[in-house]
């Protein structure tokens, strides 16, 4: 791929372009490996599918400013999509600036495999009931392993004004037990909300070895979270199938999320952008 390297360092994001990187839709696949397709599952389940035609409708990816602007395409189309890297990796250590609109609900994907959909996600759910800097499984059973959830703080004319910690007891995806059970390392909600940069630039750092891999987190050099996930216990969650599945090698990606009738705009709001620069990477 085009990227600038410097000693074992690599800049995926050069700053000027999307060199080396591709832009593919937001489509589904299975649950979990040798499980109900998703569109099945949320027929089933929740009542309703993702968008149609997905296929044809990826997000929009720019550059502007020296750094990487995702969005739906058009804005308000409920479609989403991903900004994907033409080469793939093992062990590595990723580092970026984000900068996410609220509502944005957004991630980032390791192990992607490709053209599919499955792979372990970050979360960079900036959005009320989102977890930040925890981790899902996409494809891979939907686990869920996050430390604390967020949600917007309002001003008294309901206009968000920063974050603050999700109320369990009014959330609709409230933190649980078996969440943070799935952790070795959890931070505490009160200690991300102290570093969080609201509005501004926010530096993450992401750390992935292991054929079944330990992923680790930072966001602003707090440590967010940590996961092993050859010992992850969830429903329908096979380690060797999902090992045989992704193998040690997958690709990074970039999320801009779709639009569901379970959350609408509150999942990502109209006309809302996350950006991304300083993009760097280090094979370990």
């Amino acid at each position: 791929m085009s990227s600038t390297s410097k000693g074992n360092e690599r800049l995926l994001f050069d700053g000027q372009s999307l060199n080396g990187w591709r832009s593919i839709p937001r489509i589904y696949g299975d649950l979990y490996p040798g499980g109900p397709t998703v569109p099945a599952w949320l027929a089933e389940a929740r009542g309703f599918t993702p968008p149609a035609d997905a296929a044809e409708h990826p997000a929009h990816w720019f550059v502007e400013d020296g750094c990487i602007i995702g969005e739906q395409n058009p804005p308000g189309s409920g479609y989403g999509g991903y900004l994907i890297t033409e080469d793939t990796f093992g062990d590595f250590e990723l580092s970026f600036e984000a900068r996410p609109d609220f509502p944005a609900d957004t991630g980032i994907m390791i192990r992607r495999q490709g053209e599919r959909w499955e792979g372990f996600q970050v979360l960079l759910d900036h959005r009320d009931f989102g977890g930040i800097g925890g981790f899902f499984g996409n494809g891979l059973a939907s686990f869920a392993a996050v430390p604390f959830a967020i949600r917007g703080q309002r001003d008294a004319d309901g206009v968000v004004v920063g974050l603050e910690a999700d109320d369990p007891a009014t959330s609709l995806e409230p933190v649980t037990e078996e969440k943070i059970r799935q952790l070795s390392h959890a931070a505490e909600v009160e200690d991300f909300l102290r570093i969080w940069k609201w509005n501004d630039w926010n530096r993450f750092r992401i750390r992935c070895v292991g054929s079944l891999p330990v992923i680790t987190t930072w966001i602003n050099d707090l440590k967010v979270a940590e996961v092993d996930t050859a010992t992850i216990s969830w429903p329908n969650y096979d380690p060797k199938a999902i090992h045989e599945l992704l193998g040690d090698r997958g690709h990074i990606a970039l999320e801009v999320h779709d639009n569901d009738p379970y959350y609408g705009e509150n999942r990502w709001g109209r006309g809302a952008q996350c950006r991304w620069r300083d993009l760097r990477v280090v094979e370990l």
